[in-house]
């Protein structure tokens, strides 16, 4: 039990952010609404994400500084978790979007951005997929990792920012922090990017362990 504290935590977290997510007052804004309650489950996506996507470029590192696989295995499963999440923001954006902008998917920087940092994330998959001799997949995907995670940080957080964009705090738009972000919603948002965070941890151990099941399963056919 001792072990599992911080999945007790993370289930905690859940159920209390999705509650009171839904529940807790929040600020009566101009063609936000009630839409404004999707903050607690859009942006935390996102945030997972790049933790997620964090944990991943370290260790393609660790692999190819060592060569162990089991790095090489956190790396890979780590990809395809902060994939889940990142397929999760945009979908919950497309929503928002609809409501707030009147289009799905409208000409935003942000959206394309994010929208190419998944499709990056994807061809890891793809590139990882069309090789076959381990080492060498290991290690051409780990180069390709290190190389794509800087990429990614510059589409999300930096190119919104020195160009015109619809999102809170780009394009010289204020962030939710500065003007609407009120106490309540605080005690919500906060919460909910934790919970997600170690979700995202969670679900990437879990692939982890699968994976290195399956690899022994196959050393011993």
């Amino acid at each position: 039990m001792y072990k599992n504290w911080w999945k007790i935590i993370a289930a905690v977290l859940i159920i209390y952010s999705v509650i009171g997510g839904l529940l807790i007052n929040v600020p009566q804004l101009a063609i936000l609404h009630e839409t404004i309650r999707n903050l607690y489950f859009h942006v935390p996506m996102w945030f997972a994400m790049i933790v997620i996507y964090t944990v991943s470029v370290v260790y393609s590192i660790k692999y190819l500084n060592s060569n162990d696989e089991r790095y090489d295995l956190i790396a890979v499963e780590s990809v395809n978790t902060g994939l889940i999440f990142s397929a999760a923001g945009l979908l919950s954006g497309m929503m928002w979007a609809k409501f707030t902008w009147g289009d799905y998917w409208p000409n935003d920087p942000k959206l394309n951005s994010a929208a190419i940092a998944t499709l990056m994330y994807l061809a890891y998959v793809v590139l990882r997929s069309s090789l076959d001799e381990e080492q060498k997949r290991a290690k051409i995907s780990a180069i390709y990792n290190i190389f794509a995670y800087p990429i990614m940080v510059v589409l999300i957080f930096v190119l919104p920012r020195i160009t015109d964009s619809l999102h809170p705090g780009n394009g010289g738009n204020p962030g939710f922090g500065t003007y609407d972000l009120d106490s309540n919603m605080r005690l919500v948002f906060y919460p909910a990017v934790i919970a997600w965070i170690l979700i995202g941890v969670w679900i990437m151990t879990l692939r982890y362990r699968i994976r290195i099941q399956e690899n022994i399963q196959n050393q011993i056919k």
